[in-house]
């Protein structure tokens, strides 16, 4: 098993930067002082953002574990 404190440290500050994407995105959504299609797009990236950690997250197992 190969294990990199870098790469480890890496992995969690991109899933914590998606997390507060989509935190942000969720607050501005609930506000509703934006229009339809600015909530669509949201949505979608929150979706996108959620495939990204899953992305990664995979990526690290791949290469801690089964690497």
């Amino acid at each position: 098993m190969v294990f990199s404190i870098g790469l480890t440290l890496s992995v969690i500050g991109e899933i914590l930067l998606a997390i507060s994407l989509i935190a942000v995105h969720n607050k501005v959504m609930k506000e509703r002082k934006i229009d339809r299609k600015v909530v669509t797009e949201f949505k979608m990236e929150r979706h996108l953002a959620v495939l990204a950690m899953l992305f990664i997250v995979a990526g690290y197992l791949q290469t801690t574990i089964f690497g």
